[in-house]
């Protein structure tokens, strides 16, 4: 009889720190096989496998594509690049972002739930917004276990947060007691998964990571999982087809870019802001070139013509003042400060990891 050998973890701010804290309490001749996802920059190496394997006795590393998936080892996925599971390989690709996040916490999650079922342990740690509640939703619906971090204990409890409120958790504990509890769940056998297949959503979620052809050419179907939503792509601009999982909003585009419904304001947010220092900059340069016509025109005595540019600029100049008050104010900054930066959560911790 199988037991719980396939470890998933996601973590994100404060991630570091946990992660350390975690596998130090591992034992060298675990009998399971430990994948793990932290956001992490685009931008430079995760320097993650090197910190991970001195601070507890399993080897970790950054696993090729293809490469065979050996117990008692960590995978840790590569910068810009997702880390799924299929039948005794690794996958790492360079897919569509999931939550603004490449790597990302819900594919590695769904792709172990489709391809081992029950013996999936889907672990949440800290973390900024709601990454990872997807994943331990569908590790729920293929008969695996769902562990999430102690809000109360988490660098940022907002991930662990997200997960108790949308799964039926089996076990919320502080990081402390953890490694503990891996240990005791790894040697507990689990029946063998049934002959049924995994959802049509999740395979096709599964997919839209190796932008799958067919998946692009063929999007679902409001029969099947997902409605077009009124929203379009913030990474691509196409249409996002909405889901709703057991009250978690979710959209996904054809191209296989995905958002919860959090993730998805927060991106908005982040475009409002940019659009309105945008907008700044075009009438602060309109009111500017009126100014400067208006001055030419009265140089050649064309008193209609300057006047008309004059008018021009004071209006400008009094849109300038109110988008700088609205700017000034702090309203957008503060929408959109929880919007994801292109290589993830802003991490203290991540100085040591780039």
């Amino acid at each position: 009889m199988a037991n719980h050998d396939i470890i998933v973890i996601g973590a994100s701010m404060g991630g570091v720190e946990a992660l350390s804290s975690l596998v130090a309490q591992l034992p060298g001749d675990l009998r399971a096989t430990v994948l793990v996802v932290l956001h992490v920059s685009a931008q430079h190496r995760s320097f993650l496998p090197e910190i991970l394997s001195r601070k507890g006795p399993l080897p970790a590393h950054h696993p090729r594509d293809g490469e065979p998936l050996q117990q008692g080892r960590i995978y840790v996925a590569p910068n810009d690049k997702h880390l799924l599971v299929e039948p005794e390989r690794v996958r790492v690709m360079r897919g569509p972002m999931e939550n603004g996040h490449r790597p990302a916490v819900d594919p590695l999650f769904r792709s172990a739930a489709a391809a081992f079922g029950p013996r999936v342990v889907g672990v949440v740690l800290t973390g900024a917004l709601d990454c990872g509640t997807s994943g331990l939703l569908a590790v729920k619906k293929e008969g695996g276990l769902a562990v999430v971090q102690d809000p109360r204990d988490a660098f940022c409890p907002d991930m662990p947060r997200s997960a108790l409120e949308f799964v039926k958790v089996d076990h919320c504990v502080p990081l402390k007691e953890l490694g503990a509890l891996l240990e005791r769940l790894v040697s507990t056998p689990v029946r063998p998964r049934s002959a049924r297949k995994a959802s049509k959503q999740m395979e096709a979620e599964v997919k839209a990571m190796t932008v799958d052809i067919k998946s692009m050419q063929d999007p679902p179907a409001p029969l099947d999982y997902a409605v077009a939503s009124n929203y379009s792509c913030p990474d691509c601009g196409g249409v996002l087809y909405e889901m709703d999982e057991e009250g978690l909003l979710r959209f996904r585009c054809r191209t296989g870019h995905a958002y919860t419904a959090e993730a998805l304001s927060s991106e908005q947010q982040h475009a409002l802001d940019g659009a309105l220092w945008a907008a700044l900059r075009a009438l602060e340069e309109s009111a500017s070139l009126s100014r400067r016509m208006a001055a030419r025109a009265r140089e050649r005595n064309h008193t209609h013509s300057a006047e008309r540019f004059e008018e021009r600029a004071l209006a400008a100049e009094r849109q300038v003042e109110l988008l700088r008050g609205a700017l000034l104010s702090g309203l957008p900054a503060e929408a959109s400060s929880g919007a994801r930066n292109k290589g993830g959560d802003s991490d203290p911790q991540r100085a040591s990891l780039d």
